[in-house]
């Protein structure tokens, strides 16, 4: 009989934090590493941002707060919904927790019984599955091929939709692909979900401010009010300030579903940390000029990088509306072999091979649901993305 609990069968280690993991080994080592693995910016944290935490320190604000976030953080969210998306909140339709994964398990957690479905759009964040399944849910998943931009479409969403189906996941822009919907994109599939009363959205809008060539972002209930009332929209301040450790997401909703996550984060973790929601309510309502410098930057390497993958025989590479993150397929290049006679078969020997003979850290498609591509991250220098697109040129080019 194990010890370890039988739940833990349905779950996984996070394959992009195991990637992170093992090149920081690997660098530790004395290895020339590359990273490419890590989804987080590589900006520091603002300084108007982090003088309003040591503020709050210097002000004793290093206590326990009310368990689902302090009433000035709630007012700062409720702000931004409507002065960014057009969104009416009240402080009672808001929730904080530590990171947007955190929010994301919470909501699954307090809402699905065994057997509800979850419609997760593929390729997807790897942890949108492992979460559902430690809920007793059970992922349905519907493809976004590389052809229409790694979109799903209206039909195959209302193939997908059953008597079952209680949750439907919408990561616009999304990791892995940075692809993003469009207005009218969107609004043709919250068409499909008007029809299907007993089908939540969650909106995972976490790369909302990081997007390209003039693109406008929507949220689904900005889309269709209708939906308002079956809408959770997700969101936080690790990306967009680059305040990935200090660990707050939150997200906006029918009121006794944020009522019932703040129950479940009343027995777990309690209050995310009191200076982190200080930080972030200067996040949220400070000086946000400075998110157009780092666009600007992030599309400038994103545009390196896809030239120069597109550039290399057998790697085929879309160029994505947003988030920092391209998605390339490998396929071209199954079949080969590598100087030491190992075949590439798939993106994991792809992956591997990488590491082993380029010394650059990717992830594989198949963490993401999706083989044969792999995800490079492009929040790093371009110094780095620079040697390391030359790195994985030079490293097919070896391949027989």
């Amino acid at each position: 009989m194990t010890f370890i609990a039988e739940r833990l069968k349905a779950i996984k280690p996070s394959p992009t934090i195991a990637v992170t993991t093992k090149a920081a080994e690997l660098k530790a080592a004395g290895k020339d590493i590359i990273g490419l693995g890590a989804g987080e910016p590589d900006f520091d944290t603002p300084d108007n941002i982090k003088n309003a935490a040591k503020k709050a320190m210097d002000a004793g604000q290093t206590k326990y707060t009310a368990v689902d976030g302090t009433p000035e953080l709630k007012k700062a969210i409720c702000a931004k919904f409507k002065r960014e998306n057009g969104l009416d909140y009240k402080p009672s339709q808001v929730t904080v927790g530590n990171g947007g994964k955190q929010v994301i398990y919470n909501a699954l957690l307090a809402t699905l019984n065994p057997g509800d479905e979850v419609i997760i759009p593929a390729p997807y964040w790897v942890s949108y599955p492992d979460i559902t399944a430690l809920a007793e849910g059970v992922p349905v998943f519907v493809e976004g091929p590389a052809e229409k931009g790694f979109k799903i479409q209206p039909a195959d969403l209302e193939k997908a939709i059953t008597s079952k189906t209680k949750w439907i996941i919408l990561n616009s822009p999304s990791n892995p692909t940075g692809a993003a919907y469009t207005k009218a994109e969107m609004k043709a599939l919250t068409d499909v979900l008007l029809k299907h009363p007993q089908v939540h959205i969650m909106a995972d809008d976490i790369y909302e401010h990081i997007i390209y060539d003039g693109f406008e972002f929507f949220t689904p209930a900005q889309v269709e009010p209708k939906l308002y009332d079956r809408t959770l929209t997700v969101n936080g301040v690790s990306k967009a300030y680059s305040m990935t450790g200090w660990r707050i997401g939150y997200a906006a909703g029918p009121e006794n579903i944020i009522k019932a996550i703040s129950v479940l984060q009343s027995q777990s973790t309690s209050n995310p940390s009191s200076i982190s929601q200080a930080a972030a309510v200067e996040a949220l309502n400070g000086d946000q000029t400075f998110l157009k410098s780092w666009r600007d930057a992030f599309q400038k390497r994103r545009d390196m990088v896809v030239s120069g993958l597109n550039a290399i025989p057998g790697i085929q590479c879309n160029k994505p509306e947003g988030a920092f993150y391209v998605f390339p397929s490998c396929k071209g290049i199954f079949g080969k072999k590598t100087p030491g006679g190992k075949t590439i078969t798939n993106g994991n020997d792809f992956a591997a091979y990488l590491l082993e003979s380029a010394l650059v850290a990717v992830v594989p498609g198949i963490a993401f649901g999706a083989d044969p591509f792999f995800r490079i991250s492009y929040a790093t220098s371009e110094a780095n993305l620079q040697k390391a697109v030359a790195r994985i040129a030079e490293a097919v080019a070896n391949l027989k």
